[in-house]
């Protein structure tokens, strides 16, 4: 490495990042690491890989050709392959060290692997230096793990896959874990969810870097939206609340997912648990993580996309069959859960031959 690069790679600063974005610029490339390593998942790697790898800008040749707008490099310990947690190998670019001069992005993909990643000194500290060179660092799935185990969550917002977000916040209660959304942006630092949740957060650091039509091109390209319907909520999470170690309150959810349009306000399912109101509600959170008006929203608003993908039924119908009493009151609790209406979302994931009334 040159005396040149030697600076431009340890500068501080803004003045670092400005130069980073200044020779990214000129070159037309965007310099880009993933971290590999054993137990990694093959789709948290490759998935925002061939996001990064398809797009294209002018690169200014004469012959008016496009070139890459970003360079991936895979990096893993030691620079030895990797076997992935499907048992994949993944023969990568190089070791650790191998950091190029102006690093734009880290990606730090999740994985069965993340737990042992996350505990090793020498990967974390890679980690914190790797990330305060880079104009911005982002995690997929539980590669969430590795960013909190360095300090970079401290304080800061982020998600990780909802079978993991309880984990991730009582192993690093200085972290703010929110588990609904698809990614998370804090400062510069970006997390997603689960697995393909990694492409959609390539797909906004495309366009957050080279604009909406070349997001939207690569997006079409993997025959995919380029935001999914939805406010970026992980729509696997809506009914994720843990069951309740007491007999009442799982026999309270039971009651809220067989009878979706019945009563269940607080001081209806309090009753029906022998509790007072004040009683179910703070134990129902305690179990379950969620308060019970949450919970109940959450199982409605599964039952109603249900019969929206899969009836032609009145929307007015559904909002009656699924406990929200008025259409206006369903499109309400869609917007503020999914940032979509009814009508819209219906709209998108429809299956015309699967239109057969439900069962009420």
């Amino acid at each position: 490495m040159s005396e040149r690069n030697q600076r431009n790679g340890h500068g501080h600063g803004e003045d670092r990042h400005a130069r980073g974005e200044r020779d990214a610029g000129s070159a037309g490339v965007r310099e880009v690491v993933m971290l590999a390593y054993p137990g990694v998942l093959s789709l948290d790697l490759t998935g925002p890989l061939e996001v990064f790898a398809g797009v294209r800008v002018d690169s200014g040749r004469a012959d008016g050709s496009a070139g890459r707008a970003y360079r991936v490099r895979v990096l893993s310990p030691g620079g030895a392959e990797v076997r992935t947690s499907s048992g994949l190998r993944i023969a990568v670019d190089g070791e650790l060290s191998e950091l190029p001069a102006c690093l734009d992005t880290l990606v730090i993909p999740g994985g069965a692997g993340h737990h042992a990643a996350a505990h090793d000194a020498a990967t974390l500290e890679w980690l914190r230096g790797a990330s305060a060179r880079a104009r911005r660092t982002a995690s997929v799935c539980t590669g969430a793990f590795l960013l909190a185990g360095a300090g970079l969550l401290e304080g800061r917002r982020a998600t990780t896959h909802w079978a993991h977000a309880q984990r991730l916040e009582l192993e690093h209660p200085g972290v703010l874990v929110d588990a609904d959304p698809i990614y998370v942006r804090d400062g510069n630092i970006w997390t997603s969810a689960g697995v393909t949740a990694g492409i959609d957060l390539a797909l906004a650091l495309v366009e957050e870097d080279h604009g909406r039509e070349a997001a939207l091109l690569i997006a079409r390209h993997l025959v995919m939206f380029l935001r999914r319907p939805g406010n970026q909520a992980q729509f696997s999470a809506t009914l994720a609340a843990q069951a309740p170690a007491r007999e009442p309150l799982r026999e309270i959810q039971r009651q809220v997912i067989e009878q979706v349009d019945g009563v269940h306000t607080v001081e209806a399912m309090a009753a029906r648990a022998h509790m007072s109101p004040r009683h179910f509600a703070r134990a129902f959170r305690a179990e379950t993580g969620v308060t019970p008006a949450r919970y109940v929203e959450r199982v409605r608003l599964e039952a109603a996309r249900r019969r929206l993908e899969e009836t032609a039924e009145p929307i007015a119908t559904v909002a009656a069959r699924c406990g929200f009493g008025t259409a206006e009151t369903m499109r309400r609790s869609f917007l503020r859960a999914l940032g979509v209406g009814p009508a819209e979302y219906r709209r998108r994931f429809h299956s015309p031959t699967r239109s057969s009334p439900l069962a009420a």
